[in-house]
């Protein structure tokens, strides 16, 4: 037997934190019966788990790397059929979600994947996973402009702040920063940076973890590729 998320996690329909609200939604059924309490336990070998009526079962764990263009939501299901990111890889036969998210109107790396500990790893604040991003903004950021975002602001989920932050380059009107947070509130660099400065382009870099592991930005064109 094993805690209910963690057996929908290892599955592939999404992180810990991911699954847990699909439960308490309702959305989760075992031997066709809704559960919503996250202590509920599962036996894979004689229950049966749906989720929106789909039946789960275990999956091989897989990981991909996607560039996202704009335009594309980091989401699995959208009411109005936008474009989304698992949308870029279609050859994929396990259900896999992104880890992370990077708003429609933001391009760059992406991980997609169904293991569910992994994701739980590289999102969770207690891990201190950095992510880095490339952000273009209006004109030329004043020093205490950076130097605000660097002891933090308040959001509406309480103060945040970023780890560091490097000018790159002046281009033509705009200035490109390179920023490190730790965490990923929903569109936070863009609400950060809209205490102190317009944001005109924001790239997701990298991600790296603490022993060494970077992955690059891939180029603008939109492609994947498996990792083994």
């Amino acid at each position: 037997m094993e805690r209910l998320n963690k057996f929908l996690a290892h599955a592939g329909v999404g992180s810990r934190r991911q699954v847990e609200t699909l439960i308490q939604r309702g959305r989760v059924a075992i031997n066709g019966k809704v559960v919503r309490e996250l202590a509920t336990h599962v036996d894979a070998a004689i229950h049966k788990v749906s989720v929106d009526g789909q039946p789960i079962r275990s999956e091989r764990k897989v990981y991909w790397v996607v560039n996202k263009p704009r335009g594309y939501l980091c989401t699995n299901y959208d009411p109005s059929g936008r474009p989304r990111a698992i949308d870029l890889v279609p050859q994929i036969a396990q259900r896999v979600y992104t880890v992370g998210r990077l708003d429609e109107a933001s391009e760059g790396l992406l991980l997609l994947t169904n293991d569910g500990d992994l994701a739980n790893r590289l999102m969770h604040p207690r891990f201190g996973v950095e992510k880095t991003y490339l952000v273009q903004v209006a004109g030329d950021p004043a020093p205490e402009d950076l130097k605000q975002l660097l002891k933090g602001v308040w959001l509406s989920e309480g103060h945040v702040k970023a780890m560091r932050i490097k000018r790159e380059k002046r281009q033509k009107d705009s200035t490109w920063l390179r920023i490190v947070l730790n965490e990923g509130k929903n569109r936070e660099i863009r609400r950060m940076l809209a205490k102190r400065v317009a944001v005109a382009l924001l790239i997701g870099a990298s991600t790296n973890l603490r022993r060494g592991l970077a992955a690059p930005v891939a180029a603008r064109a939109a492609h994947s590729g498996r990792v083994d």
